[in-house]
């Protein structure tokens, strides 16, 4: 039986501190492995999944130990890439694209790939100008999260809810007639009639496509709402406020309605919050549903009923499409992904109050027959 090698001995990684880094030739000598066995394993290549976890735990235990780092510097030398890529968000603490950044982030540090966060807020300056920084540090490709991209850099890109139709760009969307029929379907339902609208602000990737799918769908159902039941968000904030104020003026309007279809989750919260204010409960005066189904809807009181928009799948598949594009596995003439989009009933809808009247009087009626 051949003898197994022995075990490296390596000190704690306290103790190393201070002490120069090891090479991965060097590492790869005391583990009596070769360079490329360990290469796979630390940049967790598709190749090391045939290798044994036992071999993994040992390269793993010695680069910490012996404060191995990867010389990125030489391999960028080397392969004349960076593994880097560049995204674009509108706001960090944004629950929309934290979802997305996470899908992002899961997808490319699995594939070995760094990125750069640039969060411009909105600033039609900094969504102009961190293209061409990002570009100028050496990025591979960038995704745009809901951001407007119209840049003819030299780079693949790939856009999450971006409608702009850029050569060059891969858009990854929700398919928002479904979305918008699920929503509509779903208040029709209920028993809903008279249902307000709320418009997302002018800047956002999916407003008009959004709008429109509400207005067609709306159309399908028989729902006809005036203009005293559509409003649209003011405001470059991503709080619940802009969604508060929208409804506030929906109220104000003086038209009556029963349901309201906000422009996303975040919009519908802000919303509740009026509806309460003005001595509307909800659900039993008003039903709410909301679009994307972030971490706060199934938390809020009470929980959101929404359409989930997969935004961590659809950050994966931004990281995913970049890549395969970066390496020439996918054809950049790609233009569009679609992703599907799933109604999720909780607390903030139920049957119209008309409705429920209608059902007790028919009930009524039954028993009175009956005897």
């Amino acid at each position: 039986m051949p003898r197994r090698p022995n075990k490296p001995k390596v000190s704690e990684p306290q103790e190393n501190r201070g002490r120069a880094a090891v090479s991965l030739k060097q590492l790869a000598g005391l583990l009596n492995l070769s360079p490329t066995t360990l290469s796979l394993v630390l940049n967790s290549s598709a190749g090391s999944e045939s290798i044994p976890q036992e071999t993994k735990d040992r390269i793993f235990e010695a680069a910490r130990a012996l404060n191995y780092r990867p010389n990125f510097v030489a391999r960028s030398l080397r392969s004349q890439r960076t593994y880097s890529v560049g995204v674009l968000i509108p706001e960090l603490s944004d629950g929309y694209s934290a979802m997305v950044l996470t899908g992002i982030e899961d997808y490319l540090l699995s594939a070995g790939y760094m990125y750069l966060v640039a969060s411009h807020r909105h600033i039609a300056k900094l969504i102009s100008e961190y293209p061409r920084m990002l570009y100028d540090r050496c990025v591979e490709g960038i995704i745009a999260v809901d951001t407007p991209y119209d840049d003819a850099l030299a780079l693949p890109v790939v856009s999450v809810s971006g409608m702009k139709r850029v050569g060059g760009v891969t858009n990854i969307v929700l398919n928002h007639d479904r979305a918008a029929a699920l929503g509509i379907e779903h208040l029709v339902s209920l028993g809903h009639k008279k249902i307000a609208f709320v418009k997302g602000q002018s800047f956002s990737s999916d407003t008009r496509a959004r709008w429109e799918a509400m207005m067609k769908a709306a159309k399908e159902f028989g729902v006809s709402p005036g203009a005293k039941l559509q409003v649209q968000m003011e405001g470059e904030t991503p709080s619940p406020e802009v969604g508060y104020e929208a409804a506030r003026k929906l109220l104000q309007g003086g038209e009556q309605f029963t349901a309201l279809f906000a422009f996303n989750d975040v919009s519908a919260i802000g919303a509740i919050r009026a509806f309460r204010e003005a001595g509307k409960s909800v659900p039993e005066e008003m039903s709410v549903v909301g679009i994307d189904d972030i971490y706060e809807a199934a938390y809020h009181i009470p929980a959101l009923t929404t359409i989930r928009q997969p935004l961590k799948k659809m950050g994966m598949l931004a990281a995913q499409t970049l890549v395969q594009r970066i390496t020439g596995a996918k054809d950049e003439s790609l233009a569009l992904l679609e992703v599907e989009p799933e109604l999720v009933v909780r607390e903030s809808t139920s049957v119209a109050k008309a409705a429920r009247a209608s059902q007790a009087k028919m009930h009524r009626s039954k028993s009175t027959a009956a005897h």
